[in-house]
Parts: structure tokens; C-alpha cells; sequence
């Protein structure tokens, strides 16, 4: 497992009465493979995993798989509300044929270090798969902090990766400073990306690639080999963009995207509600001014 480049944090794609729509989900993410995405990463929480039942989760999983082949390994997100549900779900995973496991602390429940490891380093211990750590205090209102992951590291050899969305990519030096290259680090907040991978990022768990995966690939690369002229032109244009991702709305609102680039629906399940009033308009202006300057890549 090489979490290197750009994972797509995919989106379920809902049919009209709600039900999973998975065939719009294998090709949707063959299209983003095809501009160069280097992984899958599914159910996590901009896939609005929280919404989903059990066996949907596990037939998405099945569905990526098989829709990908050899060609990107997929990458299962395990989050529950119990320890024994994500340790399940990760065996399931790991069945279903994913290459990684991005792990979660547990929903609703927040708690101190002792707890949240515990939790976490029995889904790690669920199975031989690479895992990934998922730090988004913003979010899940658990803070990973730096020296906590490099301790989970030092004691579990399948820990081999972060998702680090605090926003502050200083945590990503520290990280660094602590384990030198022991984890690769992947930016897990859109509009942060080239900043983090100048202070040593690897990857990008990203958003809005779900509508843009030529430009989210080309903003990676350029910001990966130096280029940054061409990376500060691309960014400029691509952030009113990213920071859709940075709002507690961003699931409805990358998938507002997305329709507009006719790859995917507006479609949601609750309780999260498909955008209306002034919302649906300052979001439909941002989409529509990038739309109209869109530069022309190769």
C-alpha cells in the first residue's frame, strides 16, 4: 500500500428514493482513476458514511474493488459507533478485498487518550492491512496529537500512514520531526494542500477531485516536483473550490459540484438536506465563476 498521490475521499451517489446508486459509484471512480488518482478511499465521512447500513458499506466496498482491479488499491474507512462494529467492519474490508484501512475514532463518543487508543489500536490490530490514521479534531472532536500517533507507530508496524486535517499544517512538521519518514503524511484538508506539501506531505485524501480530478492531480504534481509558478496559478484558481471542503456543509456542496460538471447528483440522505435560498446561490456563483475561467490543461 503506497499512500502516495491523490486518494479521492469518494462520494455516494444516491438514486432518487435514496438507495445507493452503485453503479454510478464504479464509474465514477474509474473516471477519476483515468486522471491519474492514485487510490480510492471509500465510506468516509464526505461518503457519508454515517448514513449508510452495514451492507451497503460492504457492497460499496465490493463494487470499488471489483470496478478498479489492479489499477489503484482501495481503501476501506472504518468508523462505528462501537469498537467491536469497526473492528467488524474492518475484517469485512479486508475480505472484500481493500488494500488499507483509514481508521476513525469512534462516532459520537470523545474521550481521552487511553480510550481513543484503545479503540483505535484494536482496529489497526484487526488485521494485517496498511493502516491510516485519521486526525480531524475539527470534526470528531478527538485530537490526535503528534507524539500520541508516533507512540501508536512505535507499536503497531501496520500503522504506516496520517490524515492530517486539523488545519494547522505545523502539525505536519511536528509529525515529521518526531518519526522522520516512519509515516507518510497526506494532507486531509483541500485548502491546505500546497502548503502541506511543502512542509513534507505525500498525499492528498481529497475533496473536490470528486468533480475535478485533472486539475487536483495536475495541482499535486506541480506542487510535488517545484513548479511553483504553475502550482500557485492553478491554486489561485482552485480555491474558492477547495474551500467548499472546509465547511460543515461540504458534503451537499461538493456534490452541487460535481452535478454541475454532469458526474453525479445533488442527492443526500438525511438528516444532511440538498441546499436551497441563499446558500444554493453564493455556492452556484463560486461553481459557476470557476466553471467560466477554467483553465485548459493537458
Amino acid at each position: 500500500m503506497n499512500w502516495a498521490g491523490v486518494l479521492p475521499a469518494v462520494t455516494t451517489r444516491f438514486n432518487d428514493n435514496l438507495s445507493v446508486d452503485y453503479n454510478f459509484v464504479a464509474s465514477h471512480c474509474r473516471w477519476m482513476i483515468d486522471a491519474g488518482c492514485t487510490g480510492i478511499v471509500a465510506l468516509g465521512s464526505l461518503g457519508e458514511s454515517a448514513t449508510l447500513c452495514y451492507d451497503e458499506k460492504i457492497k460499496i466496498l465490493g463494487t470499488i474493488v471489483e470496478a478498479v482491479g489492479d489499477r489503484v488499491p482501495v481503501v476501506a474507512g472504518i468508523s462505528a459507533l462501537s469498537t467491536a462494529g469497526a473492528v467488524s467492519l474492518a475484517r469485512e474490508a479486508e475480505r472484500s478485498g481493500c488494500k488499507g484501512l483509514m481508521v476513525l475514532p469512534p462516532y459520537v463518543y470523545s474521550s481521552d487518550w487511553r480510550e481513543m487508543k484503545a479503540h483505535v489500536a484494536s482496529v489497526i490490530g484487526a488485521t494485517a492491512l496498511s493502516c491510516m490514521l485519521y486526525n480531524n479534531p475539527v470534526a470528531y472532536r478527538t485530537d490526535f496529537l503528534p507524539e500520541q500517533i508516533v507512540e501508536l507507530a512505535s507499536e503497531h508496524s501496520n500503522l504506516n500512514a496520517v490524515k492530517e486535517s486539523s488545519t494547522d499544517v505545523r502539525r505536519i512538521s511536528a509529525i515529521r520531526a518526531l518519526c522522520g519518514d516512519r509515516l507518510q503524511i497526506a494532507a486531509g484538508v483541500d485548502d491546505v494542500i500546497v502548503e502541506a506539501i511543502g512542509v513534507g506531505a505525500t498525499g492528498w485524501i481529497a475533496g473536490l477531485v470528486n468533480a475535478f480530478p485533472v486539475e487536483s492531480v495536475k495541482l499535486f504534481e506541480w506542487s510535488s516536483n517545484g513548479e511553483h509558478e504553475k502550482a500557485f496559478e492553478l491554486y489561485r484558481w482552485f480555491l474558492p473550490l477547495l474551500r467548499l471542503d472546509t465547511v460543515p456543509k461540504f458534503v451537499q456542496l461538493i456534490k452541487l459540484t460535481q452535478a454541475a460538471v454532469n458526474m453525479g447528483s445533488v442527492s443526500v440522505r438525511p438528516p444532511r438536506l440538498p441546499l436551497s435560498g441563499s446558500e444554493l446561490t453564493d455556492a452556484n456563483q463560486i461553481i459557476n465563476e470557476a466553471l467560466a475561467t477554467r483553465p485548459s490543461l493537458t
